[in-house]
């Protein structure tokens, strides 16, 4: 019998100008006082927040402005680092989890932004000869890039270790944070629920750019 997906009631979301895919990291500067609460109590707690694309309004928006309005699919953030340089700033570093479907969201008195979520069950896997030699060939591009990342700048490293070349799901989530793809199109692929067609996808852009 298959079990219902699991839903987060009060999950307090942060709306960026950035996509976050599971296993992904995600440094923040965080001074805005209803971030800077959430922060607290998501370390306080140890729960993650919610982290989603802007479809409309700002990042940083005024009291008499009209609230972020977030893409309907986001990623949890978990908070791995945390860090006070001055007084009113926090460095955090997070790392993205599961994924989730939002069922609907309200503005806080303090312009937060609350939802209740559905969290998304992982990737189908691959399927059929193509996608694993397409997969093999992503694989073998995202170490050549990782090797000259850390030749060049060790400490600039855009990915968390352990790395897992042998995932389908890790592999095509990390070429779609590292290649140079649009917002809403890298929004599309987190979205995608087949490891397969991402990995399509993402070796299909790495031929037209002659990449592989």
């Amino acid at each position: 019998m298959s079990s219902s997906p699991a839903v987060l009631a009060d999950l307090p979301l942060f709306p960026l100008h950035t996509v976050l895919f599971p296993g992904g990291l995600l440094p923040l500067k965080i001074f805005e006082a209803r971030y800077l609460d959430m922060a607290s109590e998501c370390l306080r707690e140890h729960t993650p927040f919610g982290v989603c694309l802007l479809k409309s309004g700002a990042e940083v928006a005024q009291p008499d402005e009209t609230a972020a309005v977030p893409e309907s699919v986001g990623c949890l953030a978990l908070i791995e680092q945390c860090d006070v340089e001055t007084v009113g700033m926090l460095h955090i570093q997070a790392h993205g989890t599961q994924r989730f479907h939002l069922l609907s969201h309200r503005v806080e008195a303090d312009g937060l932004l609350v939802g209740m979520a559905e969290l998304i069950p992982e990737d189908i896997p691959l399927e059929g000869g193509k996608q694993l030699a397409q997969f093999g060939a992503c694989a073998e591009v995202l170490e050549r890039i990782i090797a000259t990342i850390r030749e060049r700048d060790p400490a600039s490293l855009p990915f968390a270790e352990p790395f897992r070349f042998d995932d389908p799901s890790w592999v095509s989530n990390r070429l779609a944070e590292v290649l140079p793809i649009a917002l809403r199109a890298r929004q599309k692929l987190m979205e995608l629920s087949d490891a397969g067609a991402r990995i399509e996808i993402v070796h299909h852009y790495m031929q037209q750019h002659q990449l592989l």
